[in-house]
């Protein structure tokens, strides 16, 4: 089965910034709606953002609403999520996944899961 693979993560202090990548070797992200999910300890994985197949539409959870930006570049097959201002309460592994359409209802994973990449925000 095809995964995504997500890249991108790592330890920085709260204020900080990331971006992710995700891409896919053996499936073309281009012709499909593409979404960012997290899990943090002890919780269920959460909708982060998602965007549209033309990079037209997106959708971001409250929590993230002018901190994190989310970009495809089809020409390279990837999908990226840049975070800034980034808080504790960020921490989890972050991961992609295509999702259905209809994203002005949220993002609703629709394809399989990579190993995702963790984020640790602390000081």
């Amino acid at each position: 089965q095809v995964q995504p693979v997500e890249s991108g993560g790592g330890l920085v202090q709260p204020g900080g910034s990331l971006r992710l990548s995700c891409t896919s070797s053996g499936f073309r992200l281009n012709s499909n709606a593409v979404g960012w999910f997290r899990q943090a300890p002890g919780k269920e994985r959460e909708g982060v953002s998602c965007i549209s197949s033309s990079g037209l539409v997106t959708n971001y959870a409250d929590s993230v609403k002018g901190r994190f930006t989310i970009t495809r570049d089809n020409a390279k097959n990837t999908v990226y999520l840049q975070m800034n201002s980034l808080k504790p309460e960020d921490t989890g592994v972050y991961y992609c996944t295509t999702t259905m359409s209809g994203l002005a209802i949220g993002c609703r994973p629709a394809g399989s899961w990579g190993q995702g990449t963790q984020v640790t925000v602390s000081s």
